[in-house]
């Protein structure tokens, strides 16, 4: 991002995927390529706070609470299976979801 240039607005938004509310921030030009910011153990998308305005000039970046973490919600009747693979059926249809 240059310097004087204005900071580009992330927006908090939510999304059904694979049967869970996923929370995303997200920021950037609809018609940008995608970045998607994925966090580890035990963190949330909060963590991308400030990267995402860095990058939000250039791309579309989507940065998702992970199932189990920050504002994500699984519904007690979903039953889910917290593995890596269940986390890549959620999180993989989630960056086309979100255009």
């Amino acid at each position: 991002m240059s310097k004087g240039a204005e900071v580009p607005l992330t927006t908090l938004r939510r999304v059904e995927a694979d049967g869970v509310i996923v929370f995303y921030r997200e920021a950037g030009p609809a018609d940008g390529p995608v970045v998607l910011l994925l966090h580890g153990f035990p963190t949330s998308s909060f963590q991308y706070r400030e990267l995402i305005p860095r990058l939000a000039d250039r791309y579309r970046v989507t940065a998702p609470d992970l199932t189990g973490f920050g504002f994500t919600e699984v519904p007690d009747t979903r039953q889910y299976k917290y593995s890596f693979d269940a986390l890549a059926k959620t999180m993989l249809p989630l960056p086309m979801r979100c255009i």
